[in-house]
């Protein structure tokens, strides 16, 4: 064989036999560590954030009001108190907000059940009651909807017969759930009239299937939390002493 054949042949015997074999995974093993208080605290980091957190303490503790006794949002029907209160909150807060930024009123608020996620304990309310109360970070938002819009979120009231909260809403069914009256302000809700609606963000992209919120583009965010303007109101209250009203009553035939 001559020399230069020889050497062609080693070269491509080296060159496959050196090519790199294709790596691929082919198991993956984890290990559950469970972090307890039993775990050895890091001193030089408690001793980094124990000032902050005394500080964020100090702060969530802080008396803002008086509540003369304890509110659930179980204790009501169609509305309780403590879903007229921060459905109340959110219009007094928001509403000057939205006037200063449009010329406009807001003209009703709907948050909703599920939202309230503790009771609101009879004595001093604090900043940690607000985020008790409301711990996720809703914001509010306000919908343009035109009154047959607002058929449909009074019709989904009714269907559901669950305590959402309502402000400026006033919603009266009969025994069989037809409406007697449905008023905003104290005036009938007109199909051709336009309405300014204060929510979350959450309800408005359909949380809670209440999909009559999307249907309208006519958004305006407010960039405010509900969590503070109940902090706000806090302030501004004093006491706090919601009542249920007839906000939203079934008229029964006695």
């Amino acid at each position: 064989m001559r020399l230069t054949h020889f050497i062609f042949l080693l070269y491509i015997f080296t060159f496959f036999n050196c090519k790199q074999p294709k790596l691929g995974l082919t198991k993956i093993e984890g290990k559950q560590i469970e972090i307890t208080d039993t775990l050895p605290i890091a001193s030089e980091i408690e001793a980094y954030i124990k000032p902050y957190r005394n500080h964020i303490e100090k702060d969530l503790d802080s008396v803002l009001a008086y509540s003369i006794s304890t509110y659930s949002k179980s204790n009501g029907e169609l509305n309780t108190a403590i879903g007229n209160f921060m459905a109340d909150a959110v219009y007094d807060e928001a509403n000057p907000i939205f006037k200063n930024r449009t010329g406009k009123n807001i003209d009703m608020v709907l948050l909703n059940h599920g939202g309230i996620r503790s009771i609101l304990s009879k004595g001093n309310v604090t900043k940690r009651t607000a985020y008790e109360l409301m711990p996720f970070e809703n914001s509010i938002v306000v919908v343009a909807m035109k009154g047959s819009q607002i058929d449909s979120l009074t019709n989904y009231l009714i269907k559901r017969k669950r305590a959402h909260p309502i402000s400026k809403l006033k919603l009266s069914i009969n025994e069989n759930d037809k409406i007697v009256e449905a008023k905003i302000k104290g005036k009938d809700v007109k199909s051709d009239n336009i309405y300014y609606v204060a929510t979350n963000d959450y309800l408005y992209n359909g949380g809670d299937s209440m999909s009559f919120f999307k249907t309208n583009d006519s958004l305006y965010v407010l960039n405010y939390k509900i969590r503070n303007a109940l902090i706000d109101h806090f302030k501004k209250a004093d006491t706090i002493s919601p009542v249920i009203d007839n906000r939203f009553i079934q008229i029964k035939n006695k």
